[in-house]
């Protein structure tokens, strides 16, 4: 195998250091600020080291792998390995480094170093181009999110809605996991394209019905795992969102079974007076978004419940 090709990436944010490295270092986070990520998984955490399950896309792939990550807080510096790698990728490594660029401004610094399976030169060519597509975005994205972050607070808003279920769990994940047959389920879903060339990794398209009649249409990564939890990331947004992530989760306890859907959102406020009238405001476009996402929530875990309790 050849000696590992190793390329560097860079932009200046006007934001300090240690609040650049701390929007990074927690990768709960990523699924918002980097536009590839789809969900991002802490399978061991140890002192200043953690094993990661990252999901995201790159060249309009899902693609999934674990990453081993060393936290240097006081050096500002993180160093991340890949364990397992999905080709063309054989080794795939690197490091943030945030550099102090005068007062309240910040370079930061995105080093790769990969290798492609049995040194195609294909492989190779395939993982340049989304090594280079997706630093840009991460860091364009960063420097974005930190940059707005007082905006973003403001625009950014998290909600969940729960249904208790006389049923098991796994029924429910299953009725969720099943997403290509909710058009047979589900009232308001009208079509559904899912793929899931991956297991557990899949991409779903909906037209769904609105209360007018109209439908429109979604396109979302899901990672399913294993009958707990099953979070997305949808890519196809409508007018008043940037930004809409989210998981369902099932749980026995001893109260009984619990189905939740959860969703975190970023406004669009350039949409907000052309879609809600000229006197809508932050509020009252959350307020319509998280009805509008509620209702559909909510009708899909009271179907869900009543397949759940139907197999019991």
């Amino acid at each position: 195998m050849s000696e590992p090709k190793e390329v560097e990436h860079g932009i200046t944010i006007s934001a300090p250091a240690a609040e650049v490295y701390r929007l990074i270092a927690d990768v709960a986070n990523w699924p918002r600020i980097f536009p590839p990520t789809i969900y991002v998984d802490h399978l061991e955490r140890s002192g200043s080291e953690e094993l990661i399950g990252i999901w995201a896309t790159a060249n309009g792939e899902a693609k999934n792998w674990t990453s081993r990550r060393v936290l240097d807080p006081e050096a500002l510096r993180i160093t991340f390995r890949q364990t397992v790698s999905t080709p063309p990728v054989a080794s795939m490594g690197g490091t943030w480094i945030i550099e102090p660029a005068g007062a309240g401004v910040s370079r930061v610094r995105l080093l790769h170093d990969y290798t492609a399976v049995d040194d195609d030169p294909a492989g190779l060519a395939w993982i340049d181009e989304a090594v280079d597509r997706n630093s840009r975005s991460e860091l364009a994205a960063l420097k974005t999110n930190v940059e707005l972050a007082t905006a973003s607070e403001e625009l950014t808003f998290s909600f969940e809605d729960t249904v208790r279920v006389d049923g098991s769990a796994k029924d429910l994940y299953d009725f969720v996991n099943e997403a290509d047959r909710w058009s047979e389920r589900l009232p308001h879903v009208a079509t559904v394209r899912l793929t899931e060339d991956t297991p557990g990794l899949q991409t779903l398209e909906m037209d769904t019905r609105a209360k007018d009649g109209s439908t429109h249409t979604t396109k979302s990564y899901r990672v399913c795992l294993e009958g707990r939890k099953i979070a997305y990331k949808q890519t196809t947004l409508p007018a008043l969102m940037n930004l809409h992530t989210g998981y369902w989760t099932f749980r026995e306890t001893d109260e009984g079974t619990f189905a939740s859907s959860q969703h975190t959102v970023v406004l669009r406020p350039e949409n907000i007076a052309k879609i809600l009238g000229p006197e809508a405001g932050v509020a009252e476009a959350r307020a319509y978004v998280q009805g509008a996402l509620s209702t559909n929530s909510r009708a899909t875990l009271n179907h869900a419940k009543a397949y759940a309790e139907a197999r019991r």
